[in-house]
């Protein structure tokens, strides 16, 4: 027995080592070429697979390969990474070498084209998990960033072959990838003028010594770094108007936060719109002057600073560049000119001039405007006592019904309006801050008059609908306003007269097709807006019966079909109310129920032929 043993150790001992032809002999999935050419191609086989020592079937199976065996800083530097902790967790997918690398035995090197890691690779190589929605959803990730890195200017760059653009290992690292929050990280807030000082050193270098690097070596978190006026991902060109880094300074500059906290003036951006400059500039005048054209871009120095390009000893030359030839005076006064200031003696004189001229105004257009009130209301008096109007248009009721509409319309619509455009003229002329500091906020005030107008005019149409139903004066109105097919006549018949000046207009009943049109309307609106309305009342109440999503829907509606009713009361109701030629100034009827004789016939003549014939007709 010990015999075999012996020659059995000793052939073990005088055997030569496995060679890589030894391997692909079985392994012929891969080939000597392959293999050859990639970065473990001058190894053997068995300097990875160290456990394995003969050829043929291995049994017990050879362990996994450490890539650490070779590579201990880069797995060390992973073990730290976002990558491995996804791995370790479980919850999410995390990249491990082979992901980024390729498979181990066709890994090829760096400065390879076709590699993987090849620099101008590497977007695609990360996109193949941070592109796909499936992998880094469980991570909670967006696959945005990828998608707008493409997008940008250094996707752009890298894709059409640039080696000096930023791709993303730049700003993350290769192997340890740290989140934002690491203070280690490349991408933490105060680490990120140094990650993208590595590509633009001389800029980094003014951005350090400027206002805004020097507050974020403070430690200021409002400061603003690169990825605040450039874009973290979505890095847009600097001349982009709106998406680039010129269009950034509003981001922060309106905001009051720095006035109270850091004491920086909070109307710079609104005194630069106002001025000849950002109006020309919203004009879409691109040589126009920004905030960065005096300020600087990346060096931007407190005006005290001699070396600022707006200290008063260099606004000559600032104002120069785009100037030319300008003196001392045209660089005196204020940029950002606020109104009714009187820090200085030109921002009295001119505060001065406004108040004198706002007065003046005030005084000779209030005169005008009384004077042709006056001359208006007496007009309006004498047309309204015309002998002529005789023909009782609407009873007592009906206008009543009518005045309750208008009151409870006109509220709904300037309190709804209120809500919607809270900042509006409208809003703050009825729902007013100095208005509500006696009864709480406005928002209650206008919350409270718009649910008791439309209180009011759900009233009132239950009360319209008995009127119509339970009333001889009712019934014979729903009967004249009935839409019939002859209304559609009517109106192809008066379009051809005005358009095509034919002799004769078509005659008209009690109610025309446009009369008819807008009383339906209005009616479908009514039904529309109280049932809108109240959804979004109790809201609580009907999202138990209906998903959350169905009050947005009635809100969407609310909103449109108020702007609907408001501009055909405007456009359509009030011309033929008020600035029809043939009412001007205004048709009393609503008011007391009467119109002319004259303007009855001709608008209504068939309701008057038709008196005419009765035994015991209204007065024609």
């Amino acid at each position: 027995m010990i015999v075999p043993i012996l020659l059995f150790a000793a052939a073990v001992a005088t055997a030569q080592p496995l060679s890589n032809s030894d391997c692909l002999a079985c392994h012929d999935t891969l080939s000597e070429k392959t293999f050859g050419g990639s970065v473990h191609g001058p190894l053997q086989c068995t300097d990875c697979h160290a456990d394995i020592t003969a050829a043929g079937p291995h049994d017990p199976a050879p362990k996994a390969v450490d890539c650490a065996t070779c590579h201990g800083d880069e797995t060390e530097g992973w073990n730290h990474s976002l990558h491995a902790a996804a791995l370790k967790s479980g919850t999410a997918h995390g990249a491990r070498c082979t992901d980024c690398h390729g498979p181990a035995h066709e890994i090829l090197p760096s400065s390879d084209p076709k590699s993987r890691t090849f620099r101008t690779a590497i977007p695609a190589t990360c996109s193949r998990c941070h592109a796909q929605k499936f992998v880094v959803a469980r991570a909670g990730l967006s696959t945005q960033p990828a998608i707008a890195y493409q997008q940008s200017v250094h996707g752009r760059a890298t894709a059409r072959g640039s080696m000096k653009a930023a791709v993303c290992t730049d700003c993350h690292d290769s192997h340890l990838v740290r989140p934002g929050s690491d203070p280690q990280s490349g991408i933490f807030k105060f680490n990120v003028a140094r990650t993208c000082g590595k590509c633009h050193p001389a800029i980094a270098a003014q951005f350090d010594d400027g206002v805004h690097g020097k507050a974020l070596a403070r430690g200021n978190w409002s400061s603003p770094t690169c990825t605040d006026c450039h874009g973290i991902h979505a890095i847009s060109p600097a001349a982009d108007p709106v998406r680039g880094p010129r269009g950034s300074c509003v981001h922060c500059h309106q905001a009051v936060r720095l006035t109270e906290e850091f004491g920086v003036p909070a109307n710079r951006v609104s005194t630069y719109e106002s001025s000849y400059h950002g109006l020309a500039s919203q004009m879409g005048l691109r040589s126009a002057a920004d905030c960065s054209s005096c300020h600087g871009a990346h060096d931007v120095l407190p005006s005290s600073d001699p070396r600022s390009a707006v200290n008063k000893n260099n606004l000559v030359k600032t104002c120069g560049k785009c100037h030319p030839g300008v003196q001392a005076n045209f660089a005196r006064g204020n940029v950002h000119f606020v109104e009714g200031a009187v820090t200085d003696l030109p921002s009295r004189i001119n505060t001065w001039i406004a108040r004198i001229y706002i007065l003046l105004i005030t005084l000779t257009i209030g005169f005008m405007f009384l004077h042709n009130l006056l001359v208006w209301w007496r007009k309006t008096q004498d047309h309204r006592r015309d002998p002529d109007r005789t023909v009782q248009r609407m009873s007592l009721n009906q206008r009543i019904q009518h005045m309750v509409l208008f009151t409870s319309f006109t509220v709904l619509v300037i309190s709804g309006f209120a809500l919607a455009w809270p900042d509006s003229l409208l809003a703050k002329l009825f729902f007013g801050d100095l208005r509500m500091q006696m009864v709480g906020s406005s928002e209650l005030v206008r919350r409270i008059v718009h649910r008791a107008a439309a209180v009011v005019i759900i009233v009132l149409g239950f009360y319209h609908a008995g009127y119509l139903a339970f009333t001889a004066e009712g019934r014979k109105m729903l009967r004249d306003i009935w839409l019939r097919f002859s209304d559609g006549y009517d109106l192809l018949a008066l379009l051809r007269h005005y358009l095509f000046r034919t002799p004769k207009s078509p005659e008209f009943g009690r109610f025309s097709y446009a009369e008819k049109a807008e009383y339906w309307a209005g009616m479908w609106g009514t039904i529309v807006m109280a049932v809108t309305g109240m959804a979004i009342w109790l809201a609580k109440t009907v999202a138990v019966w209906v998903p959350r999503w169905w009050i947005t829907i009635a809100t969407t509606i609310h909103y449109y079909e108020a702007i609907l009713a408001t501009l055909a009361i405007l456009i359509w109701h009030f011309y033929h109310v008020i600035f029809d030629p043939d009412v001007y100034p205004m048709n009393f009827a609503w008011l007391d129920g009467k119109m002319k004789k004259k303007l009855y016939l001709e608008e209504h003549g068939l309701e008057a032929k038709e008196d005419a014939e009765k035994p015991t007709g209204k007065e024609s």
